[in-house]
């Protein structure tokens, strides 16, 4: 966990100005910072949007640092190996050291109904990764504790459900005696450095990074042989057909999806879902026909500040 403070922390491919501003804030409530170039950057700190100049976070535009170059940054931050990001700069974002993703706005170069690459990067959004032990407590004791549950946790985009996946993993991996694969298509969940995991994830965990849902859960349910699989931000037909058949085949599978369509979620193959009303608030527990079951307390009331 220190590792990741203290990446976290260095962000050495900011412009110095801005990394010198950064140093003056608590980090643990940093969790989102927005270059937009000629404009002033903005951070999302406290869960408030808000400027930066060069003493503290401020609602004043007036002397905030701005963005020159977004696109500067973003080579900067793969140290220009632009062929070993090939793959995420196509999807539209990059994860680097630390499990920071870099989403990026631009001209997206299009080949063959796909995006081949990204040129004149205009902006770059930093989501900065945070741990917080112990934050799914209430999901697991209400859940999990005496049995595993095929379950999707569902919210907008910033209510901690990475953050959540993530604990879950560590919590199953102690109390269960079973292999438990964690899909990881944009690196987030496992902070990956290489061979490395930014994040503690239990002794029982396999990672399996970047490849697509369905291309992972066809081969590494085969190849790896877990009893629960955990995964991160399902949408779409080819999701949830790739979900459907773990569950066939006897794999329990937890996620998360930004769907918040109650028709949409109906039709997933999950047994439980779980609602999250935001950060340090109370979460939803639905059936399979959305029949609230219960709440399960207040979600990520451990350290509240690093949920992201």
């Amino acid at each position: 966990m220190q590792k990741i403070i203290d990446y976290i922390m260095n962000l050495f491919y900011l412009p110095s100005d801005l990394r010198k501003a950064l140093n003056n804030l608590n980090l643990n409530y940093l969790t989102e910072i927005r270059l937009r170039n000629g404009q002033p950057v903005i951070i999302e700190y406290c869960n408030e949007y808000k400027y930066i100049n060069y003493i503290a976070a401020t609602d004043k535009k007036e002397n905030a640092i701005v963005c020159k170059d977004a696109e500067s940054v973003l080579y900067s931050a793969i140290e220009n190996c632009v062929y070993s990001y090939t793959e995420q700069l196509k999807k539209g974002f990059v994860t680097v050291d630390g499990g920071v993703r870099i989403g990026i706005a631009g001209e997206y170069v299009s080949d063959k109904g796909g995006v081949s690459a990204i040129k004149n990067v205009t902006s770059l959004n930093l989501r900065i990764p945070h741990d917080a032990e112990g934050c799914s407590e209430e999901i697991f004791n209400a859940l999990f504790k005496d049995s595993l549950k095929s379950t999707l946790i569902f919210s907008p985009a910033g209510y901690g459900k990475t953050t959540i996946l993530r604990d879950l993993a560590r919590k199953l991996s102690v109390n269960y005696n079973k292999n438990l694969l964690i899909f990881d298509e944009r690196y987030e969940i496992s902070g990956a450095d290489g061979t490395r995991f930014g994040f503690e994830l239990g002794a029982r965990c396999d990672v399996v990074r970047g490849a697509d849902k369905l291309y992972a859960f066809e081969n590494a349910v085969r190849a790896m042989k877990p009893q629960i699989i955990i995964t991160d931000e399902l949408y779409g037909a080819q999701d949830m057909q790739a979900v459907q058949k773990a569950i066939d085949c006897g794999v329990c599978v937890i996620a998360s999806s930004h769907i918040v369509d109650v028709n949409l979620l109906k039709n997933m193959p999950f047994d439980y879902f779980i609602g999250l009303g935001g950060i340090g608030k109370r979460a939803e527990i639905y059936d399979k026909n959305f029949n609230s079951v219960c709440d399960c307390g207040t979600v990520g009331r451990v350290r509240t500040d690093f949920i992201k």
